[in-house]
């Protein structure tokens, strides 16, 4: 029984995307110390504000302020902040509707601990002393002490200098991977540089790499089988955008690799040939960095090219 793996795995990449004139007014209103709502058809101020009405799905333009203190609706206390969270001491997370507002604003409450903290209490914004447009520029909520508002938002233009018209926010997301009992063996196998994968006891094709099941006939896999190590580009495809943290010079070739003996083409970089003289059918062999437990890359063979017939139904 082989054992099974698990590794810490980070998938982490920046989310760029335009704003329309209510978000762009809404985020350059938070740089302005500004808090816009917007009216729906039946007079609800919605806060943070969206571009059509949940309702009636009519769009969205009458944009209004809303006073910067509000009530707590609702929250929960988290005792163990973590990276890049609102406040590096624990804080509560909070629903505020502001003053003026018919909705809630989600947002983080900076409070000495729970017993602080209630379901009805006032709060106020603190606004963050370095503030580009953003939601981040709410630094967080008080505690303030006042009487329950009842302020009628007054009309906004959302008309401000310089808007801001994108925002890049990044995403990440940990966890921990556990590739199961195929996929242990599967790279097990590489660290020998061996590549192994399954066949179906049904319908006697091989997957690699091996999925512990036939994802055609739906049965378990054991039946290990060593493939390879050459193989056919199926497909490919030319990569001109350079990616972070990645020290490969564009641009260059990711194909398809149907290993000999294989039922399913693997994915791996091609290197050693001109990118633009990869084909569909040109025969590679695998390369092995000094120490890795993977492939490098894939390499020309020097063979002939393959024959389309052979490899046609693993496109």
């Amino acid at each position: 029984m082989t054992d099974v793996l698990s590794a810490p795995l980070v998938v982490e990449f920046p989310f760029t995307r335009s704003l329309g004139p209510v978000q762009s007014a809404f985020l350059t209103g938070l740089r302005e110390r500004t808090v816009l709502g917007v009216r729906t058809d039946d007079g609800t101020v919605l806060v943070p504000p969206v571009e059509y009405d949940p309702v009636t799905a009519n769009e969205l333009r009458d944009l209004v302020e809303v006073a910067p203190t509000g009530t707590v609706t609702t929250w929960a206390w988290n005792p163990s902040p973590r990276r890049d969270q609102p406040l590096d001491t624990p804080f509560a997370w909070v629903l505020v509707r502001l003053d003026g507002a018919g909705t809630a604003l989600l947002h983080v409450l900076d409070a000495p601990g729970p017993d602080a903290v209630r379901t009805g209490m006032r709060v106020r914004v603190r606004w963050a002393a370095d503030r580009t447009g953003a939601i981040t520029d709410i630094a967080c909520f008080e505690p303030y002490e006042s009487e329950p508002g009842a302020a009628e938002p007054t009309p906004h233009s959302g008309e401000f200098s310089d808007p801001v018209t994108g925002i890049v926010t990044p995403a990440r997301l940990d966890y921990v991977h556990t590739p199961g009992r195929a996929q242990s063996a599967y790279i097990k196998a590489l660290e020998e540089r061996r590549t192994v994968g399954e066949r179906c006891p049904a319908c006697r094709k091989v997957y690699v790499p091996p999925r512990g099941a036939c994802p055609t006939c739906g049965v378990a896999t054991a039946e290990q089988v060593e493939v390879g190590p050459r193989g056919t580009v199926t497909t490919f495809c030319i990569v001109n955008i350079k990616a972070k943290n990645l020290d490969i010079e564009v641009p260059y070739v990711y194909a398809h690799i149907a290993l000999d003996g294989a039922d399913l083409a693997l994915h791996g970089r091609i290197a050693g040939i001109p990118y633009d003289q990869v084909r569909m059918g040109l025969r590679v062999e695998p390369v092995w960095s000094e120490g890795a437990r993977h492939v490098d890359h894939y390499r020309p063979t020097g063979e002939p090219d393959a024959d389309y017939d052979t490899y046609k139904e693993l496109v």
